[in-house]
């Protein structure tokens, strides 16, 4: 793996990050209770967590420019343990043993991709 690939990948894995945070703001807008249907689409944390999925696919299409096809699914997949910390962090959710072996599964499954690029007893 490059250099810039490597740098690619860690601001590929920032938009993911991103994403993940715009999907706990509709979270927490969804948990509100509105007057109108105008207001529960029209209001602050809505428009930002949109916005902030827009930036985030920009920035992963730029990103597809210096990673591998390949591997867009795997750096992705860490999205599901960033929402699931931020859940826990700002919405109380529970770690259930089937979401920690979950987690873990798929950060050692993005620990073996990544190793594939460096140890050639992968390629």
């Amino acid at each position: 793996m490059s250099r810039e690939q490597l740098i690619f990948s860690c601001v590929f894995i920032g938009s993911v990050f991103i994403s993940s945070v715009s999907q706990i703001l509709l979270k927490k807008s969804a948990n509100r209770n509105y007057d109108s249907v105008i207001k529960e689409y029209l209001n602050p944390l809505v428009i930002i967590a949109y916005a902030m999925f827009f930036c985030s696919m920009l920035l992963t299409m730029y990103c597809y420019r210096y990673v591998d096809v390949s591997a867009g699914p795997i750096l992705e997949s860490a999205g599901y343990v960033f929402v699931a910390v931020l859940g826990f962090l700002f919405l109380r959710e529970k770690f259930t043993k089937k979401k920690i072996i979950g987690m873990l599964v798929l950060l050692c499954g993005i620990a073996v991709f990544s190793l594939g690029g460096f140890i050639p007893l992968f390629q």
